[in-house]
Protein backbone atom coordinates (compact mmCIF):
# COMPACT_ATOMS: atom_id res chain seq x y z
CA UNK A 1 0.00 0.00 0.00
CA UNK A 2 1.07 3.63 -0.45
CA UNK A 3 1.38 4.61 3.21
CA UNK A 4 4.44 3.72 5.24
CA UNK A 5 3.94 0.32 6.85
CA UNK A 6 3.63 0.06 10.63
CA UNK A 7 3.48 -3.75 10.45
CA UNK A 8 5.11 -6.01 7.88
CA UNK A 9 4.58 -9.76 7.85
CA UNK A 10 6.57 -12.08 5.61
CA UNK A 11 5.66 -15.76 5.18
CA UNK A 12 4.01 -15.95 8.60
CA UNK A 13 2.76 -19.46 9.32
CA UNK A 14 1.06 -20.70 12.46
CA UNK A 15 0.04 -24.13 13.70
CA UNK A 16 -2.29 -25.18 16.52
CA UNK A 17 -0.73 -28.57 17.15
CA UNK A 18 -0.92 -30.32 13.77
CA UNK A 19 -3.49 -27.89 12.30
CA UNK A 20 -2.05 -25.09 10.17
CA UNK A 21 -4.17 -21.96 10.74
CA UNK A 22 -2.03 -19.43 8.83
CA UNK A 23 -0.34 -20.24 5.53
CA UNK A 24 2.38 -17.85 4.42
CA UNK A 25 0.90 -14.46 5.32
CA UNK A 26 2.50 -11.48 3.57
CA UNK A 27 0.93 -8.21 4.66
CA UNK A 28 1.86 -4.54 5.04
CA UNK A 29 -0.36 -2.63 7.47
CA UNK A 30 -0.38 1.12 6.86
CA UNK A 31 0.69 3.37 9.71
CA UNK A 32 -2.01 5.54 11.29
CA UNK A 33 -4.87 3.91 9.40
CA UNK A 34 -7.67 1.48 10.23
CA UNK A 35 -7.30 -1.92 8.60
CA UNK A 36 -10.25 -4.30 8.70
CA UNK A 37 -9.76 -8.08 8.71
CA UNK A 38 -12.77 -9.81 7.16
CA UNK A 39 -13.62 -13.35 6.15
CA UNK A 40 -15.76 -16.32 7.23
CA UNK A 41 -15.49 -17.91 10.67
CA UNK A 42 -12.36 -20.01 11.01
CA UNK A 43 -10.46 -18.26 8.22
CA UNK A 44 -7.63 -17.09 10.54
CA UNK A 45 -8.57 -13.43 11.18
CA UNK A 46 -8.33 -13.55 14.97
CA UNK A 47 -5.30 -15.83 14.86
CA UNK A 48 -3.49 -13.30 12.66
CA UNK A 49 -4.57 -10.41 14.88
CA UNK A 50 -3.16 -12.19 17.93
CA UNK A 51 0.18 -12.70 16.20
CA UNK A 52 0.79 -8.96 16.41
CA UNK A 53 1.15 -9.05 20.21
CA UNK A 54 2.13 -12.74 20.40
CA UNK A 55 -0.84 -13.53 22.61
CA UNK A 56 -1.28 -16.82 20.74
CA UNK A 57 1.74 -18.06 22.65
CA UNK A 58 -0.24 -18.38 25.86
CA UNK A 59 -0.90 -21.87 24.51
CA UNK A 60 2.09 -24.21 24.42
CA UNK A 61 0.77 -26.12 21.40
CA UNK A 62 1.05 -23.05 19.13
CA UNK A 63 4.03 -22.78 16.76
CA UNK A 64 4.74 -19.70 14.65
CA UNK A 65 7.23 -19.24 11.82
CA UNK A 66 8.14 -16.31 9.58
CA UNK A 67 8.98 -12.66 10.08
CA UNK A 68 6.70 -10.06 11.68
CA UNK A 69 8.17 -6.57 11.79
CA UNK A 70 6.62 -3.82 13.93
CA UNK A 71 8.19 -0.37 13.72
CA UNK A 72 11.36 -1.90 12.30
CA UNK A 73 11.78 -4.74 14.82
CA UNK A 74 11.08 -8.45 14.34
CA UNK A 75 8.77 -9.23 17.26
CA UNK A 76 9.52 -12.96 16.97
CA UNK A 77 13.23 -12.42 17.62
CA UNK A 78 14.41 -14.39 20.68
CA UNK A 79 15.35 -11.30 22.68
CA UNK A 80 11.95 -9.55 22.41
CA UNK A 81 10.46 -8.40 25.73
CA UNK A 82 6.81 -9.48 25.60
CA UNK A 83 5.79 -7.01 28.31
CA UNK A 84 7.21 -4.12 26.32
CA UNK A 85 5.66 -5.46 23.13
CA UNK A 86 2.19 -5.60 24.70
CA UNK A 87 2.58 -2.04 25.97
CA UNK A 88 3.14 -0.89 22.37
CA UNK A 89 0.48 -3.18 20.91
CA UNK A 90 -2.73 -2.91 22.94
CA UNK A 91 -5.77 -5.14 22.53
CA UNK A 92 -9.54 -4.73 22.87
CA UNK A 93 -11.56 -7.93 23.09
CA UNK A 94 -15.05 -8.98 21.93
CA UNK A 95 -16.70 -8.46 25.29
CA UNK A 96 -15.77 -5.51 27.50
CA UNK A 97 -13.54 -6.75 30.31
CA UNK A 98 -13.21 -3.98 32.91
CA UNK A 99 -11.67 -5.06 36.19
CA UNK A 100 -14.04 -5.21 39.20
CA UNK A 101 -12.45 -2.11 40.70
CA UNK A 102 -13.06 1.63 40.39
CA UNK A 103 -13.16 3.52 37.10
CA UNK A 104 -10.03 5.42 38.14
CA UNK A 105 -8.11 2.27 39.04
CA UNK A 106 -9.16 0.59 35.79
CA UNK A 107 -7.77 3.37 33.62
CA UNK A 108 -4.55 3.57 35.62
CA UNK A 109 -4.05 -0.18 36.07
CA UNK A 110 -1.56 -0.71 33.26
CA UNK A 111 0.11 2.65 33.88
CA UNK A 112 0.81 1.75 37.50
CA UNK A 113 1.95 -1.74 36.55
CA UNK A 114 4.51 -0.54 34.02
CA UNK A 115 5.66 2.77 35.52
CA UNK A 116 8.19 2.64 38.39
CA UNK A 117 6.73 4.01 41.62
CA UNK A 118 9.48 6.63 41.86
CA UNK A 119 8.35 8.07 38.53
CA UNK A 120 4.66 8.28 39.45
CA UNK A 121 2.86 11.07 41.25
CA UNK A 122 -0.75 11.90 41.98
CA UNK A 123 -0.54 14.75 39.49
CA UNK A 124 0.87 12.53 36.75
CA UNK A 125 -1.83 9.94 37.40
CA UNK A 126 -4.57 12.58 37.33
CA UNK A 127 -3.24 13.91 34.03
CA UNK A 128 -3.06 10.43 32.47
CA UNK A 129 -6.54 9.58 33.73
CA UNK A 130 -8.18 12.74 32.41
CA UNK A 131 -6.39 12.53 29.05
CA UNK A 132 -7.42 8.90 28.51
CA UNK A 133 -11.06 9.46 29.43
CA UNK A 134 -11.27 12.59 27.26
CA UNK A 135 -9.84 10.62 24.34
CA UNK A 136 -12.72 8.11 24.57
CA UNK A 137 -15.40 10.76 25.24
CA UNK A 138 -16.05 9.65 28.83
CA UNK A 139 -14.49 12.40 30.94
CA UNK A 140 -17.51 14.68 31.16
CA UNK A 141 -19.77 11.70 31.92
CA UNK A 142 -17.57 10.00 34.52
CA UNK A 143 -15.39 12.71 36.10
CA UNK A 144 -17.64 12.84 39.18
CA UNK A 145 -17.96 9.04 39.38
CA UNK A 146 -14.33 7.95 39.28
CA UNK A 147 -14.71 5.93 42.47
CA UNK A 148 -17.62 3.88 41.10
CA UNK A 149 -17.06 0.26 40.17
CA UNK A 150 -16.36 0.02 36.44
CA UNK A 151 -18.44 -3.13 35.98
CA UNK A 152 -21.58 -1.07 36.72
CA UNK A 153 -21.17 1.02 33.58
CA UNK A 154 -23.24 0.46 30.45
CA UNK A 155 -21.63 -1.97 27.98
CA UNK A 156 -20.77 0.82 25.55
CA UNK A 157 -19.07 2.77 28.35
CA UNK A 158 -17.27 -0.38 29.51
CA UNK A 159 -15.83 -0.96 26.04
CA UNK A 160 -14.72 2.67 25.76
CA UNK A 161 -13.15 2.33 29.22
CA UNK A 162 -11.21 -0.72 28.01
CA UNK A 163 -9.83 1.40 25.17
CA UNK A 164 -9.02 4.20 27.64
CA UNK A 165 -7.10 1.71 29.80
CA UNK A 166 -4.61 1.22 26.96
CA UNK A 167 -3.87 4.89 26.33
CA UNK A 168 -1.67 5.82 29.33
CA UNK A 169 0.80 3.20 28.07
CA UNK A 170 1.09 5.16 24.80
CA UNK A 171 0.65 2.26 22.36
CA UNK A 172 1.39 2.73 18.68
CA UNK A 173 -0.97 -0.06 17.60
CA UNK A 174 -4.42 -1.06 18.86
CA UNK A 175 -5.85 -4.47 17.99
CA UNK A 176 -9.64 -4.88 18.12
CA UNK A 177 -11.26 -8.31 17.99
CA UNK A 178 -14.97 -7.86 17.17
CA UNK A 179 -15.15 -4.90 19.59
CA UNK A 180 -18.87 -4.27 18.98
CA UNK A 181 -20.15 -7.86 18.94
CA UNK A 182 -21.65 -7.57 22.43
CA UNK A 183 -23.21 -4.13 21.83
CA UNK A 184 -26.62 -3.02 20.59
CA UNK A 185 -26.85 -0.92 17.39
CA UNK A 186 -26.81 2.44 19.22
CA UNK A 187 -23.79 1.51 21.32
CA UNK A 188 -22.08 0.06 18.23
CA UNK A 189 -22.51 3.38 16.40
CA UNK A 190 -20.92 5.26 19.32
CA UNK A 191 -17.94 2.92 19.54
CA UNK A 192 -17.47 3.09 15.76
CA UNK A 193 -17.50 6.88 15.99
CA UNK A 194 -14.81 6.69 18.66
CA UNK A 195 -12.68 4.36 16.52
CA UNK A 196 -12.85 6.82 13.63
CA UNK A 197 -11.97 9.74 15.95
CA UNK A 198 -8.81 8.13 17.32
CA UNK A 199 -7.71 6.93 13.86
CA UNK A 200 -4.49 8.58 12.79
CA UNK A 201 -3.12 8.74 16.30
CA UNK A 202 -2.83 4.94 16.30
CA UNK A 203 -2.54 2.13 13.78
CA UNK A 204 -5.74 0.13 14.28
CA UNK A 205 -6.54 -3.39 13.15
CA UNK A 206 -10.13 -4.54 13.59
CA UNK A 207 -11.56 -8.02 13.08
CA UNK A 208 -15.23 -7.92 12.16
CA UNK A 209 -17.85 -10.25 10.70
CA UNK A 210 -20.05 -7.22 9.99
CA UNK A 211 -19.53 -6.17 6.36
CA UNK A 212 -21.35 -2.88 6.88
CA UNK A 213 -19.11 -2.10 9.84
CA UNK A 214 -15.97 -2.94 7.88
CA UNK A 215 -17.10 -0.58 5.14
CA UNK A 216 -18.01 2.22 7.57
CA UNK A 217 -14.96 2.07 9.79
CA UNK A 218 -11.89 0.82 7.91
CA UNK A 219 -9.60 2.63 5.48
CA UNK A 220 -8.23 -0.63 4.10
CA UNK A 221 -9.58 -4.18 4.17
CA UNK A 222 -7.95 -7.60 4.14
CA UNK A 223 -10.09 -10.54 3.01
CA UNK A 224 -8.92 -13.89 4.39
CA UNK A 225 -9.96 -17.41 3.48
CA UNK A 226 -8.68 -20.71 4.91
CA UNK A 227 -5.59 -19.19 6.51
CA UNK A 228 -4.54 -17.13 3.50
CA UNK A 229 -4.93 -13.53 2.34
CA UNK A 230 -7.04 -13.42 -0.80
CA UNK A 231 -7.15 -9.66 -1.29
CA UNK A 232 -5.95 -6.47 0.40
CA UNK A 233 -6.77 -2.97 -0.73
CA UNK A 234 -8.58 0.26 -0.03
CA UNK A 235 -11.92 -0.56 1.55
CA UNK A 236 -13.87 1.33 -1.10
CA UNK A 237 -12.08 -0.50 -3.91
CA UNK A 238 -12.43 -3.91 -2.28
CA UNK A 239 -16.18 -3.52 -1.77
CA UNK A 240 -17.01 -1.83 -5.07
CA UNK A 241 -14.61 -3.57 -7.44
CA UNK A 242 -12.96 -6.63 -5.84
CA UNK A 243 -10.21 -8.17 -7.93
CA UNK A 244 -10.83 -11.76 -6.83
CA UNK A 245 -14.11 -13.58 -7.45
CA UNK A 246 -13.91 -15.16 -3.98
CA UNK A 247 -13.89 -11.69 -2.42
CA UNK A 248 -16.94 -10.72 -4.46
CA UNK A 249 -18.74 -13.92 -3.48
CA UNK A 250 -18.10 -13.32 0.22
CA UNK A 251 -19.08 -9.64 0.19
CA UNK A 252 -22.26 -10.45 -1.69
CA UNK A 253 -23.19 -13.14 0.84
CA UNK A 254 -22.71 -16.21 -1.32
CA UNK A 255 -20.78 -17.97 1.47
CA UNK A 256 -19.49 -17.39 4.99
Amino acid sequence: MANQASIETRDVRLWYGEFQALKGIDLDVSRGRITGLIGPSGCGKTTLLRCFNRINERYDYVRTEGSLIIDGHNIYAPDVDLIELRKRVGMVFQRPNPLPISIRDNVLYGYRLHTPKAERSRGAEDEALESALKSVQLWDILKDRLGDRATRLQLEQQQKLCIARLLPLKPSIILMDEPCSALDPDATAKVEELIRQIAGEFTILIVTHNMAQARRVSDECVFMLIGEIVEHGRTEDLFIAPKDQRTADYIEGRFG
